[in-house]
């Protein structure tokens, strides 16, 4: 009976294992290589697909800021401007109140007392002024009580003095409030009243 020699069939096929084993590991290297490649590439296509949003994004907050700062500036110049007109309409409104003011002064002073000096704080009006007699300064009181664009007058100081000529004089200090009515409003009550009274 002859005997058959498996060593080398056995060795081929311990070779052809290894080859096999050598062969998978390598496709398994290079498909982790790939693997990776891909998952690298693909996480920097997505970082810099991010970075690219991101300075979009940063040129549109700068030329919003820009914006803002112009806008801004827009505001400053409207409140400037706003701030002006309404200092000019002021101006406007007080030459037409102080024109009215005067000429009810001039309505309410009775005969025998003149004005020597008037200055003005706001509402407050100081009047200095002489009389030929104390009683004339209570009729001017009284007028200015009853004006529509003045209240509140108030005698300050009334002192007997001597005229130039040796006449008997009163020098008188009083402080009377403005209203603050319309120009309107301050001539249709000043025309009502003083016609009923009969007032020059």
């Amino acid at each position: 009976m002859n005997k058959v020699n498996l060593l080398p069939h056995r060795e081929e096929k311990r070779k052809a294992r290894r080859q096999q084993f050598f062969a998978l590991a390598g496709l398994l290297v290079v498909l982790a290589g790939v693997i990776w490649f891909v998952g690298f590439t693909a996480i920097n296509g997505y970082i810099g697909a991010q970075q690219e949003t991101n300075d979009y994004l940063e040129k549109e907050i700068g030329v919003l800021k820009k914006q803002i700062d112009e806008i801004s500036s827009l505001k400053v110049q409207t409140d400037a401007l706003l701030a002006r007109k309404q200092v000019i309409e002021s101006l406007q409104g007080n030459r037409a109140e102080t024109l009215t003011l005067f000429d009810e002064l001039i309505r309410r002073v009775p005969d025998g007392v003149r004005i020597v000096s008037l200055t003005q704080d706001n509402q407050k009006i100081d009047l200095v002024g002489e009389s030929l007699s104390e009683a004339r300064v209570s009729t001017l009181i009284r007028a200015l009580e009853e004006s529509p664009l003045l209240e509140r007058a108030v005698p300050i100081e009334i002192r007997a003095t001597t005229a130039a000529g040796g006449n008997a004089l009163f020098s008188f200090q009083l402080t009377v409030m403005i209203t603050r009515q319309t120009v309107d409003a301050g001539a249709g009550k000043k025309g009502g009243p003083s016609a009923a009274k009969g007032k020059p």
